[in-house]
């Protein structure tokens, strides 16, 4: 993975590293870390339990460590989807969609 790979993604890798310190080196690992993350599947499994309350705190979990390390194409679903479990209830799709969209990207970044 390379910072130019990662603003090919669409990542604002300015703002990453600028937020790492200005430590390139950093910023990619915690890239990494951020990808691993334990909420993702947290929230696939919640998702596909029905449980909002679970949901929420994954989504919102991975909204803040994928949000510091400016990975735009998969922060921005995130929101939406953390906002519509706000209400610790689940959308009448279960945030399928949005799910669907988290899990694409993320798999894409993984990938770089």
């Amino acid at each position: 993975m390379t910072l130019d790979a990662l603003r090919a993604y669409g990542a604002n890798t300015a703002e990453g590293v600028a937020r790492c310190m200005n430590n390139e080196p950093f910023y990619l690992r915690m890239v990494a870390m951020a990808l691993a993350d334990k909420n993702f599947d947290a929230l696939t499994a919640a998702v596909d339990a029905g449980d909002g309350t679970a949901a929420f705190e994954a989504a919102h979990a991975l909204k803040g460590s994928i949000g510091n390390v400016s990975l735009t194409p998969i922060y921005k679903p995130l929101c939406e989807l953390t906002e519509l479990l706000r209400g610790k209830s689940m959308p009448a799709d279960g945030g399928r969609a949005l799910l669907e969209q988290i899990v694409a990207e993320r798999e894409k970044a993984l990938k770089l």
